[in-house]
């Protein structure tokens, strides 16, 4: 594949000549239609697209090509008839995404992201603007959250949001001074679709301990409980769960509330404790995972600590610019400090904790192992080792560049801090992840053996090597040989137990 601008590959694909059109056609009564590409020579610019309710217009993300291989991400309006493009949105120091047409036809509202700087992390908002073209107006704007969707009802906006460790829906109109929360439940909601007729709000509703499943809402009920909806699956029982789920809280050290959930094992014993950090960073421990799930872990007897430190969504601005350009500062005793108030918990064994995380919660595993040694083992999974190369390898360092400074790297990169690794570390990583491309395990592994000082036959760690998997390690026997991996080495390391190679890898 012969490559004239960037990106090449995004997350596990490589991007040849292929690139996603827009194509338009009238239904005959034949079946067969003839379409019209609304979008010659894409260039990789289209995202995302609403339809106006006459079908007279598509409104769709548009990415415009940067000096120094940045991209932005704008908003156009394509005529459907003509194909006419016009630029509806458009600010060198933002991205537009999530348009989502007004019943009416007449506005169009979506999410704002402003940019980051090497200082100041990046910042959402809800705009509504004329589909016609005119000024955009920011909606409720002195809201601390970050929406996620946008779902019009009439003439209002239904919006998800992180928020403590759940995402509710809000409801807001152009005229809002804030959001009122509708759902008054533990829940993540998404793929919000409004009835036609407006009576209804329909969503996919999961949590920590609940799986997706379909419910209803009413549009305008503060604090409501959802209705639930039959589905394609049968509702999972939450009493079938090995376990039970709880929250902790702490104090940080500059003072800022912190929170975590807590999944403990069946029974009144005390339980070995899993500190498991989710990547992003910019994300919550909020919803339901069928990859990265703490149930799995609890059926075997482990107390599954699920915290949102510094960089976490759900808690306003200030608590993300917290670790924002210092990922080995706040972020890192945030997770000390909500590791203690777990393992104060009377069914804790403060004795024996381990830590794990995937991404940047793998960078945030490293740069624990380098710090303290008050773990027993750590379990790092497609991880970030060298700041200085990751910047330039994964597949979008443009974004990357804007915090990872040389600065910044050469203060924050867990690789500095390996001769102070005293913890047996599983590394985990796929070949076709270029989101945090092989190379950053692969120097990781070499690091670790080469600080080894010891008999080389009694090496604490290992390395689990997938040849042809991606950021996450997803085909089905791969995920079963993932956890039991990991499973083997934190028994043998926190449990004191033989180490046993798993079956599939024997």
């Amino acid at each position: 594949m012969l490559h004239a601008a960037h990106p090449v590959r995004y997350w596990d694909s490589d991007l040849g000549p292929d690139e996603e059109r827009l194509l338009a056609g009238t239904v005959p009564a034949d079946g067969v239609i003839t379409w019209c590409d609304l979008t010659p020579a894409p260039a990789r610019a289209l995202g995302a697209f609403a339809v106006a309710p006459d079908g007279a217009v598509v409104v769709a993300e548009w990415a415009v090509p940067e000096r120094h291989g940045g991209r932005r991400t704008t908003l156009v309006v394509v005529d459907i008839a003509s194909g006419e493009r016009r630029t509806l949105l458009d600010d060198p120091a933002a991205d537009f995404g999530a348009p989502t047409i007004s019943p009416d036809g007449t506005r169009l509202a979506c999410v704002r992201e402003t940019r980051s700087t090497a200082t100041a992390p990046i910042d959402r908002t809800v705009l509504v603007v004329p589909l016609g073209g005119g000024d955009p107006q920011e909606v409720a704007p002195r809201w601390d959250r970050w929406p996620e969707e946008l779902c019009w009802v009439g003439d209002a906006l239904h919006v998800t949001a992180d928020d403590a460790g759940r995402r509710p829906v809000f409801r807001v109109t152009p005229v809002s001074a804030d959001p009122v929360r509708l759902t008054g439940d533990d829940g993540c909601y998404g793929d919000l679709v409004a009835a036609p007729d407006g009576s209804a709000l329909y969503a996919l509703r999961s949590a920590i301990d609940a799986p997706p499943a379909p419910v209803r809402l009413d549009p305008a009920a503060p604090d409501q409980r959802p209705v639930p909806l039959p589905g394609p699956a049968e509702r999972a029982e939450l009493s079938g769960l090995p376990g039970t789920l709880t929250e902790v809280t702490a104090t940080a050290e500059d003072g800022s509330p912190l929170r975590a959930w807590l999944a403990l094992p069946d029974g009144d014993g005390r339980a070995p404790l899993l500190l498991w950090i989710h990547g992003g960073p910019l994300g919550s421990w909020n919803a339901w995972q069928w990859r990265w799930n703490p149930w799995l872990m609890t059926a075997r007897g482990y107390a599954v600590l699920l915290p949102d430190p510094a960089l976490s969504t759900g808690s306003g601005r200030a608590f993300v610019a917290r670790g924002w350009g210092a990922w080995g500062d706040a972020p890192y005793t945030d997770l000390m400090a909500l590791t203690d108030a777990a393992a104060a918990h009377p069914r804790i064994d403060a004795d024996s904790v381990a830590a794990m995380g995937g991404s940047f919660g793998g960078y945030m595993a490293n740069w624990v192992a380098g710090h303290t040694d008050r773990f027993r083992a750590i379990v790092t999974h497609a991880s970030l080792w060298a700041l200085d190369g990751f910047g330039r390898t994964t597949d979008d360092p443009a974004y990357w560049r804007r915090e990872l400074t040389p600065e910044m790297a050469a203060r924050h990169s867990p690789h500095r801090h390996v001769d102070a690794i005293t913890t047996p570390i599983l590394v985990v990583h796929g070949d076709k992840d270029y989101r945090v491309p092989t190379g950053e395990g692969l120097a990781l592994w070499w690091d670790l053996v080469a600080a080894w000082d010891g008999d080389p036959a009694e090496l604490p760690h290992r390395f689990l090597y997938f040849p042809d998997e991606n950021h996450w390690v997803l085909a089905p026997q791969h995920a079963v040989l993932w956890y039991e991996t990991v499973l083997a080495f934190l028994d043998h390391h926190v449990r004191g137990r033989d180490w046993v190679v798993p079956e599939l890898l024997r």
